[in-house]
């Protein structure tokens, strides 16, 4: 009864399609470019980034330390990523030891007893699974450390394979005694080194005793050389692909799973000596030595502008404290926290910015509230946003405000609020391949009087860990609908950014930027991404679309059961925009397809067009095709140049591909 069922819908789609009489099917193709009509504005801040920690995104991931479990507040029991390299028959011994604190941050330490000398016993760490080695760098390192022995002697630091046998680089240091004090080392690989991740970092005293370190710390060299800075290959990526802004410090990291693990970005800043990290929200501790000026920097470093979230009081358990004086200090809080971000020197946050290496205040437009308080069932959002609104407006008039209410798949309906009206919305949005393009119009119809729309979060969700190139069609055909309609989408981000793709490193498939402890690679999502912020106008042209042929849903089994009608939707998808000062055009078409599609293109409202121009291209044989961290370059977009653009020209766009042309006109 099922097969019959479906073979019987599919028939009456098919003859629909090759008789006429299904008028959405037509296989005709044309693409009509209205210049000479009114256009609408593209917003200067359409594609920027949105980070958090998760999938060690951070630890393990952007930010460079390549010591795991640096101040042994992992595991309270054990010294999680921290063991002895001794004999079988040596007797020494580690032990965690809360009883002798550096300070109100470092109250954790490790107790190293040697208990044999020339034996090459040490204490090593096993980084972010491996500590990567590579040619001819130099590494910066420290740690405090003290000692019960009267004549310590010196203590070797090297990095050397995990077996023991190779030692990549090493150093030496003295003067260790019973008080604790910081060490600062160089270690520095030669240039006949292999690039490897079968290392460990090891810490080896030279005389008998005991001894105490904590806050122990390698890095490599970093993106601009900016300290306590960003992995180089990853920021080059994120580089790459021309951010405007960076949303920050994340969704749930910023709620935390309560109260006492809500992200404090008081306790993140000044020297990471004084940072006690906390527990992040999926499943591990971030050391917080991503504060709230390193996510500054990070912004300055690619020439972006921050977009700060700030905790409205409810976290992921559902706790939430009403408005009212209770709420006042987390709205005081967040005050402090924009007056550390923009205020000058002559203020109390601004002063500290400025006593922390940045006097410079950094430039912010938006400021969000909280993270989808959608799942606020308790209706307490109305109440809070009005006050954090409330106090913002005041204090900071020109600051656009979000609300974190908007359109969520999960949550199925829009949360309007009564109290106040934001600037923004911010909206959320995971889906697969088929959702994505089939609501690629999801914005066509929005109503133009309310606020504005951040798309916060949104991804395609085929693939693992990152998006395979079904995904990157999907996430095309969605990033045409908000060009297009740029008058309302102001800015958006996907997520999640990171993934460390080495076992356990993974808590959320299908992200943008996949890397290793060595390596880096962008998925096709990645690259779709970066052709649209890379490569777009300042105006979106009007775009008549005739006679696009559709794809065809396949139905599945409740469908079938149901009797449901098969959908069908666009397999081109298109935007085009211009640039106002050239004249510039960049016409963006996903061909979802199977099939390759002839499709003339007629360019209205201008004398001429150049001849010569640019097409980039970016296609997949089948759409399931992806990059990895051992292939890489599998799926990138190529440049080529074109000799034959005209007024009214045909091009042939391949199946399962994204095609930029790039027109100059006359």
């Amino acid at each position: 009864m099922l097969k019959s069922i479906t073979t019987f819908l599919y028939a009456v789609l098919i003859y629909a399609m090759f008789t006429g009489n299904f008028a959405s099917a037509q296989q005709a193709t044309k693409l009509t470019l209205r210049l000479d009509q009114s256009v609408t504005a593209l917003s200067p801040v359409l594609y920027g980034l949105m980070t958090e920690e998760i999938n060690y995104s951070y630890d393990g991931g952007i930010y460079a330390e390549l010591i795991r479990n640096r101040i042994f507040k992992d595991n309270y029991k054990n010294p999680d990523h921290w063991s002895l390299v001794k004999n079988v028959t040596d007797s020494s011994a580690i032990v965690l030891d809360n009883k002798h604190p550096v300070n109100e941050a470092l109250t954790e330490c490790l107790r190293f007893n040697l208990a044999t000398e020339g034996k090459n016993t040490g204490l090593a760490n096993d980084g972010f699974w491996g500590i990567p080695v590579f040619p001819a760098t130099n590494y910066r390192g420290s740690f405090y450390a003290m000692t019960d022995g009267n004549n310590p002697g010196p203590i070797t630091v090297s990095i050397e394979s995990t077996d023991g046998k190779t030692t990549f680089a090493t150093a030496n240091i003295a003067g260790v005694s019973g008080n604790w004090k910081k060490f600062t080392f160089n270690l520095t690989s030669t240039a006949s080194v292999t690039s490897t991740a079968d290392t460990r970092f090891v810490i080896r005293p030279s005389v008998k005793g005991s001894y105490w370190f904590t806050l122990v710390s390698l890095f490599p060299p970093t993106y601009l050389n900016t300290p306590n800075g960003n992995r180089r290959d990853i920021m080059q990526l994120l580089a790459s692909m021309s951010p405007k802004f960076l949303r920050l410090p994340g969704g749930n990291y910023l709620e935390g799973n309560m109260f006492s693990t809500r992200y404090n970005w008081k306790n993140t800043l000044g020297p990471i000596d004084n940072r006690p990290g906390h527990q992040g929200t999926w499943g591990y501790r971030s050391s917080d030595g991503m504060g709230l000026l390193e996510y500054l920097k990070w912004c300055e470093d690619l020439k972006m502008e921050p977009l700060l979230a700030v905790f409205a009081g409810y976290t992921l358990n559902r706790d939430f404290v009403e408005a009212g004086p209770f709420l006042k200090p987390y709205v005081d809080d967040a005050l402090e926290e924009i007056e550390y971000v923009t205020g000058d020197t002559t203020t109390r946050y601004g002063k500290l910015r400025a006593r922390d290496g940045h006097p410079a205040p950094f430039p912010l437009h938006y400021v969000e509230i909280g993270n989808e308080d959608g799942f606020d069932m308790s209706g307490s959002y109305d109440g809070r946003f009005a006050q954090f609104y409330d106090a913002i407006r005041s204090k900071y008039p020109t600051l656009q405000i979000i609300s974190t209410t908007g359109g969520k798949d999960f949550l199925g309906q829009r949360f309007p609020l009564t109290k106040r009206v934001p600037d923004i919305i911010d909206e959320h949005y995971y889906r697969n391949a088929f959702e994505m393009e089939s609501d690629a119009y999801h914005y066509d119809n929005y109503d133009r009087n309310g606020p504005k729309i951040f798309v916060g979060e949104w991804a395609t969700r085929e693939g693992k860990p990152t998006p395979n190139f079904n995904s990157a069609l999907g996430d095309a055909a969605w990033m045409t609908g908000m060009e297009r309609n740029s008058d309302i989408v102001v800015m958006s981000c996907s997520a999640p950014l990171f993934v460390n793709v080495n076992p356990g490193g993974m808590q959320w498939e299908s992200d943008l930027i996949g890397y290793n402890t060595l390596t880096s690679y962008g998925s096709p999502s990645y690259y779709a991404q970066q052709m649209f912020s890379n490569y777009h106008g300042d105006k979106v042209v009007n775009m008549i679309g005739e006679g696009i042929p559709v794809q065809v849903q396949k139905l599945n089994h409740k469908d079938s059961l149901n009797k449901v009608t098969p959908k069908t939707y666009p397999s081109l998808f298109y935007v085009t925009t211009r640039d106002s000062k050239t004249g510039r055009l960049y016409v963006k078409v996903v061909n979802a397809g199977d099939a390759a599609k002839d499709v003339t293109l007629d360019i209205q409202g201008v004398p001429s067009v150049k001849s010569s121009g640019k097409i980039v291209v970016m296609k997949a044989d089948k759409p399931e095709d992806t990059n990895t961290i051992t292939e890489p370059d599998k799926i990138k977009p190529i440049v080529l140049s074109y000799k034959t653009f005209k007024k009214n020209f045909s091009y042939n766009f391949p199946k399962y591909s994204i095609t930029l042309l790039q027109i100059d006109t006359q």
